[in-house]
């Protein structure tokens, strides 16, 4: 366990507290603040501060890092992927995106997963821990760096369940949106969760204004607890009550994502059952194709189940789109790369 403290976790208020709490000047917290905000790996790059505040730096914090281990891009779209490594080792994955609106980043929140959703590579390489707040920015940062663009929005939909790792990533959230860093506003923001009921209701609480996106991928329990273990702790039903409560208190529309699977839950009927399950919700459905990962045996739905499936849920007045799928070519799907990246060693 690191027992120094990780400054770059740290809110401007909470750095200016630190650093006059020990004895240095209020003035001082701002300039640090610059130098973590330029991305900075080392004290001794902030060559304004004195020698004694860097020294004191040095042996009471620690500036966290993400590290570019692996980079793919997209022949097709120029999606890139990055591995990144963190200053213990641990990797995560990090995709880039183009639109027209401009660039979006989906990031990972933790090292790993444990909710063994059985489509999804990143549970199948176990879980490790959960990412800082720092780690969460340094893979927007060190992207942004590394392609010298802007990025406007972020998507937590990589490897990890943002809202098992609750208090860092509301943390991150207040760090991202902070007019004194990256200044991405909330609404530029989307959470993508598997339904951990409790905490979508705290996260309701905060107002934030961020958009949920709920990994619902089945019409009914049955279904769904035969791909997400998390189903088996909570209902459809408490979960969609959930999400009702979340655009009560919000205003912001939940966005139900649905990986169509093949012979499991892309049927007609299924499609009906959905639209009356969601009936009467201010909701978007993001049909996605699901991608093939090694060792679960499914397939992806063809593109007349696909339309077949959206026009039963058009006619129900449920608006649903079908995902468009980028850099198809490298696997843009979080958790690949990482296995792939650990059974070659490279």
């Amino acid at each position: 366990m690191n027992l120094l403290a990780d400054i770059k976790s740290m809110t401007l208020s909470e750095l200016t507290e630190f650093i006059t709490e020990n004895g240095f000047e209020r003035f001082r917290a701002n300039q640090v603040y610059g130098w973590l905000n330029k991305n900075v790996s080392s004290f001794d790059e902030m060559r304004n501060i004195s020698s004694k505040l860097r020294d004191f730096l040095k042996t009471s914090c620690y500036i966290s890092v993400a590290n570019i281990e692996k980079k793919l891009v997209s022949r097709y779209d120029k999606t890139v992927k990055y591995l990144f490594s963190f200053n213990d080792g641990e990797c995560v994955e990090s995709v880039v995106m183009k639109y027209k609106h401009g660039y979006s980043i989906c990031i990972s929140t933790q090292v790993g997963c444990k909710m063994g959703c059985t489509f999804c590579a990143t549970g199948k390489s176990g879980y490790s821990r959960d990412l800082t707040p720092s780690e969460m920015l340094n893979q927007i940062e060190s992207a942004r760096r590394d392609l010298n663009i802007r990025i406007s929005n972020i998507v937590l939909m990589g490897m990890g369940e943002p809202l098992d790792n609750y208090d860092n990533v509301v943390k991150f959230l207040y760090l991202v949106s902070s007019g004194d860093g990256l200044n991405i506003g909330m609404r530029h923001i989307t959470l993508s969760t598997c339904g951990i009921v409790p905490r979508i209701y705290d996260l309701a609480q905060l107002r934030l204004g961020i958009t949920v996106s709920v990994s619902l991928h089945a019409p009914n329990d049955e279904i769904r607890r035969k791909t997400m273990p998390i189903a088996h702790r909570y209902s459809m039903d408490e979960l969609l009550r959930a999400c009702r409560d979340y655009f009560k208190k919000t205003g912001r529309r939940i966005t139900f994502e649905y990986s169509m699977i093949s012979g499991v839950n892309d049927s007609d009927a299924n499609a009906e059952e959905l639209a009356q399950r969601l009936a009467g919700m201010n909701c978007h459905v993001n049909l996605i194709p699901v991608n093939t990962v090694d060792g679960t045996g499914y397939t992806k739905s063809d593109i007349n189940r696909q339309q077949s499936f959206i026009n039963i849920l058009a006619a129900k007045n449920i608006a649903a789109t079908v995902r468009r799928t980028l850099g198809s070519d490298i696997n843009a799907s979080c958790g690949q790369l990482k296995r792939n990246y650990l059974k070659t060693g490279g």
